[in-house]
């Protein structure tokens, strides 16, 4: 297993589409391995395979609780193929280090996705599972959670957000 960097916004690789995955090999186990790892260390509870330069259709989830300590998911090709419900949550992300805001999404969700091997299933969530599923597989789809806001709000984020960047880049020149 190893690290993998994490793709930052504006990262334009982060606005593109994934392909289905089609092999189901060592490659692929490697990939989810891999993001897996990085996902814990950074620390975060979801990472899509574009956020770390891949662009498969492949997402790693974690939204484990005191009553499911262990519960990883690592869904292959993942479609949302029922919703429900209306949640409006904070939400941030790992390729927009620092930023917070609140997105609209459903409440529940039920997800078809095939596991490592190529074998198909359905998971039904709520909560925090059911919005890291739809955040996830947005990523899939070139879509980051600041695209989910209203003009207004993405504008003054994007200002907020390249001005931050830049006081990052100055610290470390002057580091």
């Amino acid at each position: 297993m190893a690290l993998r960097e994490i793709l930052h916004y504006p990262e334009s690789l982060l606005k593109q589409k994934s392909l289905p995955v089609t092999e189901f090999n060592t490659e692929l186990k490697q990939l989810a391995d891999d993001m897996v790892e990085t996902m814990y260390a950074a620390p975060g509870v979801g990472l899509a395979a574009p956020q770390v330069g891949v662009l498969q259709r492949l997402i790693i989830l974690d939204c484990s609780t005191s009553e499911e300590p262990n519960d990883l998911l690592v869904a292959v090709n993942p479609e949302i193929i029922a919703e429900e419900g209306d949640s409006l949550e904070e939400e941030g992300c790992l390729s927009v280090p620092g930023y917070w805001a609140n997105v609209k999404r459903h409440a529940k969700a039920t997800l078809r996705y095939q596991d490592i091997n190529g074998n198909f299933h359905e998971r039904e969530a709520e909560g925090l599972l059911a919005i890291g599923m739809q955040h996830e597989i947005d990523h899939l789809d070139g879509v980051l959670f600041v695209d989910r806001l209203s003009p207004l709000k993405r504008s003054i984020f994007r200002k907020k957000y390249l001005k931050m960047l830049k006081e990052k880049e100055a610290e470390n020149a002057n580091a």
